[in-house]
């Protein structure tokens, strides 16, 4: 690599692609091989040799003390003392520090601010600070936008322009095609471990997707029209609150039919997460009703729920989908492990278990090298497989899918998306909730678009994304029609769903900037 260089890495999950960066920072030894820095070879013993070479990693799962500020995390390991005084912190330096930092890479974090407190995407910038304030030339960003918002995945991209024109280097891990081709400058693709070929960011999406994957890949969704059936999901009137009792859902109406996709669309933090947890009976309704196939499930705990008829995969799948600690067979049977075939009371049936996990793996093609690994070793697209099979494997009403394709390679998306279309065709109602515009687009056969915890409109998926776009910041069904029917000349200052700017963080600039590579 040279300085001031953005080389993508890229690859499906499971590939090799966190191993590698994980051997470069120091986390892993090498079997075989080297590593050289301005040609000469370089042994690391740790991440403390690491940074001492000017390699810093921010890893896709964040290294930071959620309890701790700001100044407290990126102070860790690196602790500057007060006056020469034992076991006195010199907190204001390290507070100049960030702040310093903060303003010279364009990075705006408050050096006070306490971690738990913090959005996802301003997280990742206290890891972003905490690199470069141990001085680093080279960067390591591992899955940066897994879990980042349109809006905060735009932010990041900005910053790294700004850290390649400081005269940085990056290794960008991802398997996001828009995103490579938007920022890299040199793009390595990786596959089972091995590298597979080198492109320039101007080869096309099939290209890319076609060498990550080893075979051409479908980029689009591949269904039917749908023949909608009876309502199996019936709400009305929905309240419900946040964790900070403040309104997250604020009287929504909506049905799902047997054998159709309803596909909410919305900037994330407009209650779309307030509005699965209270069908799923993980939050409170405070008004309305929520009924299943004419049975009215208000209170109903989760398991009551989920012994309905319902298959859930929830958004964050590390903190609500799976234990980590368990093993992906145990994780397969999570919901249903104190049923037949797998168990009767306290007793359970490991054969059934293992035999099941065997045909489920090889089924949605879990890449692990066994049934009895911790599911917490897999990569996460493979995490996101194994809970999808568990929702998938027995008979279900309603199916509802949050963020499903969130840190999934090109490769599994075309997977999952092709397993929530069958479940449909077999007369199964499918929710869909992303903050990915094209993954609703593509998925569903009517969109339900959330703003501050309303549906604002409901439309079919040939709806211009435009117009979707502008529903998506709050602006009403025929004040965005019309927009979209006015000649640009007459519509000065209006943001498009396909308007290119987001810096700002306005809501029309979160619509616009869903990545094109997720559908």
């Amino acid at each position: 690599m040279e300085p001031g260089e953005i080389h993508a890495l890229l690859g499906e999950n499971g590939a090799g692609k966190s191993t590698l960066m994980n051997v470069l920072y120091g986390l892993y030894q090498p079997d075989e091989g080297e590593i050289l820095v301005d040609g000469k070879p370089l042994k690391l013993k740790g991440p403390s040799d690491a940074i001492g070479a000017g390699i810093g990693m921010v890893h896709q799962h964040f290294m930071l003390v959620p309890v701790f500020t700001v100044t407290e995390n990126i102070m860790l390991g690196a602790e500057q003392i007060r006056g020469g005084i034992a076991g006195f912190l010199d907190r204001r330096r390290a507070r100049r520090e960030v702040t310093e930092v903060s303003e010279r890479y364009n990075l705006r974090v408050d050096p006070d601010a306490v971690i738990e407190d913090l959005p996802v995407g301003i997280q990742q910038r206290v890891e972003i600070v905490k690199a470069l304030t141990r001085d680093v030339d080279l960067l390591i960003l591992d899955e940066p936008t897994a879990v980042l918002t349109p809006q905060e995945t735009e932010e990041l991209l900005t910053v790294m322009r700004s850290l390649k024109a400081a005269g940085k280097s990056i290794v960008f891990i991802t398997h996001k095609l828009g995103e490579v081709k938007a920022i890299a400058d040199r793009i390595t693709v990786i596959r089972r471990g091995k590298t597979v070929g080198t492109a320039s960011p101007e080869a096309s999406r099939d290209e890319l997707a076609a060498l990550m994957v080893g075979r051409n890949v479908r980029l689009t969704v591949d269904k039917t029209p749908a023949t909608p059936g009876e309502p199996v999901l019936e709400v009305a009137g929905l309240v419900v609150d946040d964790d900070r009792q403040i309104r997250a859902v604020d009287g929504v109406d909506l049905t799902v039919r047997a054998g159709e996709v309803l596909g909410v669309a919305g900037v994330q933090g407009n209650g779309q997460t307030e509005l699965i947890e209270a069908i799923m009976g993980l939050r409170p309704a405070l008004a309305g009703t929520i009924s299943l196939a004419g049975d009215r499930i208000n209170g109903w705990k989760p398991k009551k729920v989920l012994r309905a008829g319902v298959g859930y995969v929830p958004e964050d799948r590390s903190v609500d989908g799976l234990i980590k600690e368990f093993t992906v067979a145990e994780n397969l049977v999570l919901d249903i492990y104190d049923r037949p075939p797998f168990g009767a009371g306290l007793a359970l049936k490991p054969d059934a278990i293992a035999a099941s996990a065997k045909e489920r793996i090889e089924q949605f093609d879990v890449r692990t090298s066994s049934a009895e690994a911790a599911v917490g070793t897999l990569s996460g697209g493979n995490q996101q497989k194994v809970i999808v099979a568990r929702e998938l494997s027995r008979p279900l009403k309603l199916f509802i899918a949050a963020q499903p394709t969130r840190g999934v390679d090109v490769g599994s998306i075309e997977f999952i998306h092709s397993q929530v279309i069958r479940e449909r065709d077999i007369g199964t109602a499918v929710l869909v909730v992303s903050s990915e515009l094209d993954e609703v687009i593509g998925l569903a056969d009517r969109i339900a678009v959330m703003y501050r915890g309303r549906i604002i409109g409901i439309v079919g998926p040939d709806t211009p994304r435009e117009e979707i776009g502008l529903l998506m910041a709050g602006i009403s069904p025929d004040a965005a029609h019309d927009a979209i029917a006015a000649p640009a000349a007459d519509k000065p200052g209006a943001t498009t769903a396909d308007s290119p700017g987001v810096a700002d963080g306005s809501p029309a600039s979160d619509a616009g900037s869903a990545s094109e590579d997720e559908a």
